[in-house]
């Protein structure tokens, strides 16, 4: 029997609780967050004149971290709108309405006898069948079930989300030895496929996968950083996106994450029994960390931690670092190493590992020690915590947000390396990887294939049938390419083209290969998706090439550059075959540009898009502002809808909004709802894509006909005019900011004519790429171009 989720309660309404609500929310899934019934009234409630009795009191607790959802930072919904799908409650007043739910999330303190007291409760009106799982992140997951019915086991796992719930893309499961083998495998493939999550399957041993290695990896470097002679913030220089961590890398994740968080879960394992002495004593705290938690130096929640924010000698505010010798913060000036300017020049941080680890310096002291701990570590953790070396690579990757497991990396240096660091760093590696030559390797049909402990033997990882990994395929299914880009063919009639620019920016090579990928799908193909599989979609134009021209006051040749990107976008409209643009994370000014003018678009939920041209100084050139005219013509019914449609296209511009997520672009006009459709798991995405085209093309897909605009002229201009000069007058805009704002504005009305008037789309990319010019000409702009270009930062604003 299909299982279908349509309603789901939480039990918690904390950060966690709050966090699961709000992802279900986002999947349009109906929630209700549940906490306990406050045992006494508050100073406003007194005020107030409320009771104990009135609900707004007794669902106080769930009510204020509701509230404390909707405004979260970065945000956790992926519009405001989808609060409406929370409802909030107590447990005292709406735990009977469980019998209605399809699954109970029990998300309460960690602690085993309130757990067992929440599932007695749970069990007087849950309804046989119904699923129950615990958020845990160390309590075994057998022990919670005991003296719980059998239909209770059969339903009942562990379900560990990480935090921020949306963000962090790993799901733990963690069965009993009672869950039914059913209920697991949904458990898989609901938490994959509407989740949107890495789903690993775990064993019930102390603090699982994740945190067990996580932990492990960051207690190790915690010992070591005194011994070596380094300060905090050289170990988060060392340990951050210069090996594919994320920035926060070491000590600022701990701060984030909460001191007494870290070492609760270090002490539950050094508890367990479960380590050999060995590892074990890395479990050990420090003596600094012992004194820091003593003090209530735990980090963010406490606002001190491994850094503080004070007060400088000028009064502003700066972050110092703790002395881990002296426990006094001190201001942590910037550390060089050797080691690290010998890979400046390797783009992908897996690639470093090899150059790293042959340091002369403390960095290199640093990564050989780490690394050699760590692949000792997880060599003696298949099979206690996993049998497969992918699922401890998997919940790394997703639950702390290394862009390489252990696994990975090992292979990267070599296996024999590895085993030769860890004897360095006093370690021996477990017997079964003595005789492995690599742990991953990719077979003949582009398929991640895995080492096994037992056999020695590669086995196909599971699941990838429902994606396609261009890393996989590259290397036979490469038709053509070039230094910024190449053509993938995907099977079944369709190609892929593929931004392989740095940072995904948009230049003449790129735009090269997108011609010639359009002409290939025309001659040869059945359709064309646009997709990569790097951090960003695209950040847009190539600044770099754009400041150059203008500087040398070469218009012809940055005319004929507009022309061609515009030229570019309108054949990805209208072309002979379907194009299907697959934006996610960063897609920013062109790459915008792109996605607005495909025949269809298969966005990751997480797609941050945006026009964000007025950045520097322009507004957007390769038809983004035609497309917005365009766009809201079509809902030109009124005087009062063509106002507020052009207005609203303006403000997106002109402010550079970038949506959050997919589905606020959707509100912003960017996708088009009934046409492009949004998947939450980024890695299905191409496969998604490569769907969609071969459907248009099945369908008999036929070449569009190049549209007419209806714009508004001269009336609709004097009121973004009217606008403008209130803003500058009002000094929330400067006079370069206004000057920008009313080109833009002549470009969405199509000009200075005189009445409304239907005119081409070539006519608008022409008065675009115009104004685009001679925005490039003002000395303002291209100060604000080179300032973008020295921070290194992508075009936005």
């Amino acid at each position: 029997m299909k299982r279908r989720i349509k309603h789901v309660t939480v039990l918690g309404s904390g950060i966690m609780g709050s966090g699961i609500a709000a992802h279900f929310a986002n999947i349009g899934v109906q929630v209700s967050l549940l906490d306990i019934v406050p045992f006494e009234l508050n100073e406003a409630e007194h005020k107030k004149g409320l009771t104990k009795d009135d609900k707004a009191v007794r669902n106080r607790i769930a009510s204020e971290n509701f509230e404390k959802l909707k405004k979260a930072s970065p945000a956790l919904l992926y519009s405001p709108k989808f609060a409406e799908r929370i409802k909030v409650g107590n447990f005292d007043d709406d735990l009977a309405k469980i019998k209605d739910t399809d699954w109970i999330i029990e998300v309460v303190v960690e602690r085993l006898d309130i757990k067992k007291s929440v599932y007695e409760k749970i069990e007087q009106f849950r309804k046989p069948g119904t699923l129950v799982s615990s958020n845990t992140s160390g309590i075994p997951i057998n022990m919670l079930v005991e003296g719980r019915s059998d239909d209770f086991k059969h339903y009942f796992a562990g379900t560990h989300f990480f935090n921020p719930v949306r963000y962090l893309p790993l799901l733990e499961i963690i069965p009993t030895t009672d869950t039914s083998p059913e209920i697991i495998d949904f458990y898989m493939n609901y938490g994959a496929k509407f989740l949107g999550k890495t789903t690993v399957l775990a064993k019930d041993t102390p603090a699982f996968i994740a945190n067990r290695i996580g932990v492990f990896s960051m207690m190790d470097l915690l010992h070591n950083v005194q011994k070596l002679g380094l300060n905090v913030s050289d170990v988060d220089k060392l340990t951050g996106p210069v090996i594919g961590r994320p920035k926060s890398a070491t000590f600022r994740t701990a701060d984030v994450v909460g001191l007494d968080t870290l070492v609760m879960v270090a002490n539950g394992v050094r508890n367990s029994g479960a380590e050999a002495n060995d590892f074990n004593n890395v479990f050990a705290l420090p003596d600094y960390i012992q004194k820091m938690v003593d003090n209530k130096w735990l980090g963010s929640k406490t606002e001190q931690g491994f850094y503080k924010k004070v007060k400088g000698a000028d009064g502003k505010s700066e972050i110092h670092g703790l002395n881990l010798d002296t426990l006094e913060y001190e201001l942590q000036g910037k550390s060089s190493f050797p080691t690290l300017e010998l890979t400046k020049n390797i783009d992908k941080p897996i690639d470093r590992f090899k150059v790293l680890i042959g340091g002369k310096d403390k960095a290199g002291e640093l990564y050989r020690k780490s690394l050699g701990a760590l692949f000792a570590y997880v060599s003696h953790k298949v099979p206690e915590i996993s049998d497969e070396v992918y699922k401890i690579d998997d919940a790394m990757r997703a639950g702390f947000g290394w862009e390489n497991g252990p696994f990975e990396i090992w292979d990267a240096v070599g296996v024999q390396r590895g085993i030769e660091l860890a004897k360095e760093a006093g370690y021996e590696v477990s017997d079964w990887v003595k005789n492995v030559e690599s742990f991953y390797k990719v077979n003949e049909d582009g398929q991640s294939i895995y080492v096994d402990k037992n056999s020695g033997e590669y086995n196909k990882i599971p699941g990838q049938d429902a994606f396609i990994i261009l890393d996989n395929i590259r290397k036979n299914k490469t038709l053509w390419s070039n230094s910024g880009s190449s053509i993938e063919d995907l099977g079944d009639g369709i190609i892929n083209f593929e931004i392989r620019s740095k940072m995904n920016s948009l230049g003449g090579e790129v735009l090269d290969g997108l011609n010639r990928a359009i002409d290939l799908a025309e001659k040869e193909y059945d359709g064309l998706v646009i997709g990569n599989q790097g951090t960003n979609f695209s950040v847009g134009a190539n600044l770099a090439m754009i400041l150059m021209m203008a500087i040398e006051q070469d218009w012809d040749d940055l005319n004929m550059a507009i022309a061609y990107f515009q030229k570019s976008m309108m054949r990805v409209r209208y072309s002979s075959i379907p194009v299907v643009v697959a934006p996610h994370g960063m897609t920013l000014g062109g790459g915008c540009e792109m996605t607005m003018h495909a025949d269809r678009v298969v966005a990751a939920a997480e797609t941050y898009i945006g026009l964000v041209e007025t950045g520097v100084g322009v507004i957007p050139g390769g038809g983004g502002t035609k497309e917005f005219a365009l766009r809201t013509s079509r809902e030109f019914h009124s005087d009062d809808v063509k106002n507020n449609r052009l207005r609203e296209a303006f403000m997106n511009i002109a402010m550079g909004k970038v949506a959050t997520s997919a589905y606020e672009a959707y509100d912003m006009g960017i996708l088009e709802k009934g046409k492009d459709i949004v998947v939450v798991d980024k890695k299905r995405q191409i496969a998604e894509a490569k769907k969609v085209a071969k459907l248009l093309a099945e369908q008999g897909y036929t070449q569009p006909i190049e549209q007419t605009v209806k714009v508004l002229g001269k009336d609709a201009l004097g009121m973004f005019y009217v606008g403008t000069d209130q803003m500058l007058t009002g000094n929330f805009i400067s006079e370069h900011d206004k000057k920008i704002a009313d080109k833009l504005a002549n470009v969405l009305v199509g000009g200075n004519l005189s009445e409304p008037t239907v005119v081409t789309e070539q006519y608008l990319l022409n008065l675009e790429r115009e104004t685009f010019l001679q925005l490039c000409g003002e000395r303002k702009t291209l100060e604000r171009i080179q300032f973008m270009l020295q921070k290194g930062k992508p075009l936005r604003n």
